[in-house]
């Protein structure tokens, strides 16, 4: 079929007069070269879903993308099955929403679908919640304006993981033309209202958040859908309302204030902390749009702020989490994040888990997971008090339980507030408890580099010399180990990697980036503390420098 053809019986069965528009106007103008691109390619369903650009054609987010996805999920499924459905506020997430629940209602499962545009979170814990089969919320998380995604959980509240996104692929590419699906199977929708999200409250005031509540908050949601659930989470817990950024409270799917929507990209925290000073606030608090990630700072006084690391915030929380809960438990974060995490584990005698990038992964990690955590700014935070189970009954004993099997960015700020106000209370701050932990563990370090390629080549030539010529020094340290992630070692499956084990407690891993063409690298010093912090952290900042030469160096990129 030539690609005009393609394109015509797109046409014939497109429902979005938007997308209409846009590819009849490409076929009158003949436009090859846009045409090619969207018709060339398809946007491949994985473990982490559909995501990519708004647009026409296969290799686009639009509604004829979705509602095959949404066929596909059904036949995985089968009839009868229950699916819960949430979006956030991008262009065309509600759209895609509901597409979703006609096609799977069509098919005969049971859709029910949040009340409003919420954060992902939420989504996570109505599947479990619910006793549902799966889940869906339709989110490109902190992607550019004109991206869209499309997250598919199963029935334990977690993200897909292999066979299923194989069979869920397979099945869409046996979908036939959209317009030709049964839809919106009478009785079979429940739009749900406010009680789910207070349900979600609920359980997330059941994290080991204390009793000290004076704090005064700066936060912003990076106009996407935070606020209102982070607002209602803190007032219910009994701390005063965050101070939001007004021109990013409410939800706008172009993010006016901000050139990329992500809290870790330069500027994106500039008004918050702007606010911040003004304000007088002990704490800086965002969310990213569909508020499954938490990113922290503290003000310091002369309008400056100290944002943490991922991996400095990790380890905040899971100290505080294993000192305030009990039993066996397990914490776990990724091959990638710091490996802090383990020392604090032994310290507290409790199991500790590593797994590949991806929360799907963490939440897999064993049994026991009271709190995991990705360096990308992903937590999710559990406690072992007593906490609704499947189906909202009470267990007599109290075991590790998580009120979110995934990122959870507004459980994570609840609890990293309880912690500052509790500092608050001994006229100290977060800084002061990264210096104790410092003092106990040794200065944890960690630092990226990153190689963007315009041709992918470049990046597996980088591999491949890695593998074959592996340095043997990198800055001050020496390489003592060489891991080669993509061979099958029986703790974790193959994945594109190298690990180097360097001497002196430090390693670099060095990976593809998963959704960009990027060769990322991730790089930890430990540097033992045995005079003042600050003294430790500039050697940390001295060897991460050095590092990150060599390996600019070695790569050649």
């Amino acid at each position: 079929m030539s690609l005009h053809e393609q394109a015509r019986e797109w046409l014939s069965q497109d429902p979005d007069p938007d997308t209409r528009a846009e590819l009849s106007a490409l076929l009158e103008r003949d436009d090859t070269e846009a045409l090619r691109d969207r018709f060339d390619a398809k946007l491949e369903f994985g473990t982490a879903g559909l995501r990519g650009e708004l647009g026409a054609g296969p290799n686009r987010m639009n509604r004829v993308t979705v509602m095959r996805a949404a066929a596909g999920l059904a036949q995985v499924l089968g009839p009868g099955k229950h699916v819960v459905i949430g979006y956030d506020a991008r262009h065309k997430s509600d759209v895609f929403a509901r597409d979703t629940a006609a096609v799977l209602t069509g098919a005969g499962l049971h859709a029910s679908l949040l009340p409003c545009p919420l954060p992902t979170p939420v989504l996570a814990f109505a599947v479990r919640h619910l006793g549902a089969d799966a889940g869906v919320t339709v989110t490109a998380s902190h992607n550019p304006p004109r991206d869209n995604g499309y997250k598919v959980y199963w029935g334990d509240g977690s993200q897909i993981v292999p066979p299923i996104d194989s069979r869920i692929s397979a099945a869409i590419d046996a979908v036939g033309p959209v317009d030709a699906l049964p839809l919106h199977s009478p009785g079979t929708l429940t739009e749900l209202g406010d009680a789910i999200v207070e349900d979600y409250i609920d359980a997330v005031l059941a994290l080991p958040l204390g009793d000290a509540r004076e704090l005064r908050v700066a936060y912003t949601p990076l106009h996407g859908v935070g606020s209102g659930t982070l607002t209602g989470a803190f007032l219910a817990a009994g701390f005063e309302t965050p101070i939001a950024v007004e021109a990013q409270r409410n939800p706008d799917p172009d993010f006016p204030t901000v050139a990329f929507p992500n809290p870790e990209e330069p500027g994106a925290m500039d008004l918050v902390i702007e606010l911040a000073a003004k304000t007088g606030a002990d704490l800086v608090l965002a969310n990213d749009p569909d508020a499954d990630r938490c990113a922290v700072g503290v003000p310091l006084g002369d309008g400056a702020c100290r944002m943490l690391t991922g991996d400095e915030l990790g380890g905040l929380l899971a100290e505080h989490v294993l000192t305030h809960t009990s039993g066996d438990r397990m914490v776990a974060t990724t091959i990638v994040s710091s490996t802090l995490l383990g020392k604090i584990a032994r310290a507290h005698g409790v199991r500790y888990g590593e797994t590949l990038t991806g929360f799907k992964w963490i939440i897999k990690a064993g049994p026991g997971l009271v709190f995991g955590y990705e360096e990308a700014i992903g937590y999710s935070v559990g406690t072992t008090h007593p906490a609704p189970e499947d189906g909202g009954s009470f267990p007599e004993i109290a075991a590790p339980y998580l009120p979110v099997r995934d990122k959870d960015g507004i459980g994570a700020a609840l609890t990293v507030a309880a912690i500052a106000a509790a500092a608050k209370l001994d006229g100290r701050t977060l800084l002061d408890l990264l210096d104790d932990q410092a003092r106990r563990y040794g200065l944890h370090a960690t630092a990226q580099l990153s190689a963007r390629v315009d041709d992918l080549s470049l990046i597996a030539d980088a591999m491949s010399r890695l593998r074959a010529t592996p340095p043997t020094t990198l800055g001050t340290r020496t390489v003592t180990r060489v891991d080669d992630l993509s061979r099958d070692d029986g703790d974790l499956p193959p994945t594109e990697g190298l690990r180097f084990t360097l001497s002196g407690d430090a390693r670099v891993v060095v990976r593809p980036s998963g959704t960009e063409p990027k060769l990322k690298c991730y790089l930890e010093v430990v540097v033992p503390v045995t005079g003042e912090v600050p003294d430790a952290r500039a050697e940390a900042v001295g060897e991460l420098d050095a590092l990150k030469a060599d390996l600019s160096a070695t790569l050649g990129l």
